[in-house]
């Protein structure tokens, strides 16, 4: 019985450091995703006014550029797949990766070779355990994405989706379209696993649709079309880049805070369950002890 009554302390000791740790992690993530919130409100508006100026110009103007021209067949697919340096969030990275590996089998299946770029470790452990080829990665950084890793990232895709050829395993030239699957951020209770085309630039957000007979306005374009492209598409990237890093960075610490707060209620739900069934134990104990005392005197009573 002392045996068992010691077993239920162990446990509930060992319950509690683990709520200690939970609490601790919840509490941190709760105070960071306000700003992570706070960040992907003011980097939303920007990147929504970029694309519609990236859109206008590729729209109204006939100069053809390969970050806008749509290729008559598309043989390669590159992949960003954002997910998160850290677990303890839970189903966060387990929706995003399940979320990219449809959008490869989608792709496989339109008979195009997927070209995987990976952000977070989550991402890079889930590949490497599968021994699977990925191009590119970057870690250490998700919770708190920067725009010079924005940039980062955004530089290595444009490159590789505008060169003849790669220096790589890749052979007969550059992807033909950039898909980014990430985490959105609706609400502290609602992520959702999302894809979007990142290039050729098809997405055009705010603008509506224009009547039948509306004349479109005439642009003139200084120094000319294709060097307005150069230098405004790949600042398009950066920026959506960015914002879907900071949407993920929301998400993941929304869903840690969240996990967190289960995980302390489930550890008290615990050391109170362990707690009743120590003092179920003590008073058997008790019990057992006062009626051998009990005995014991009777014993003594009926010998004299």
């Amino acid at each position: 019985m002392g045996a068992q009554i010691r077993e239920y302390r162990q446990r509930i000791r060992s319950v509690s450091a683990t709520k200690k740790i939970t609490r601790a992690m919840e509490l941190m993530a709760a105070s960071r995703v306000v700003k992570a919130q706070q960040a992907v409100r003011e980097s939303t508006p920007y990147a929504r006014a970029l694309t519609q100026a990236a859109s206008a110009v590729a729209t109204f103007s006939d100069e053809p550029h390969p970050l806008t021209s749509e290729p008559e067949e598309i043989k390669r697919a590159a992949v960003l797949i954002i997910s998160a340096d850290r677990g303890l969030a839970g189903g966060y990275n387990a929706n995003v990766l399940k979320e990219s590996e449809r959008l490869v089998a989608k792709l496989t299946e339109e008979g195009k070779e997927v070209i995987p770029y990976l952000v977070g470790r989550r991402a890079v452990n889930f590949y490497s355990f599968r021994k699977r080829w990925f191009a590119a990665q970057w870690t250490g950084f998700t919770e708190k994405p920067s725009f010079e890793d924005a940039k980062e990232i955004g530089e290595r895709l444009v490159q590789d989706f505008s060169l003849a050829e790669l220096e790589s395993e890749l052979e007969g030239g550059g992807h033909d379209e950039v898909h980014v699957v990430f985490t959105r951020f609706v609400s502290m209770v609602t992520q959702e696993p999302e894809v979007i085309r990142l290039l050729p630039l098809e997405v055009v957000e705010g603008v509506e649709e224009p009547e039948p007979e509306e004349l479109f306005p005439l642009y003139s374009f200084e120094p000319s079309p294709e060097e307005l492209l150069d230098e405004l598409l790949p600042k398009y990237v950066n920026a959506r880049i960015f914002n879907c890093l900071l949407q993920a960075a929301a998400s993941e610490l929304a869903a840690r805070q969240r996990a967190m707060k289960s995980a302390t209620d489930n550890a008290e739900e615990l050391i109170k369950k362990y707690t009743r069934l120590a003092n179920q134990a003590r008073q058997a104990e008790i019990t057992q002890e006062i009626s051998e005392i009990v005995g014991g005197a009777s014993a003594l009573a009926e010998a004299k």
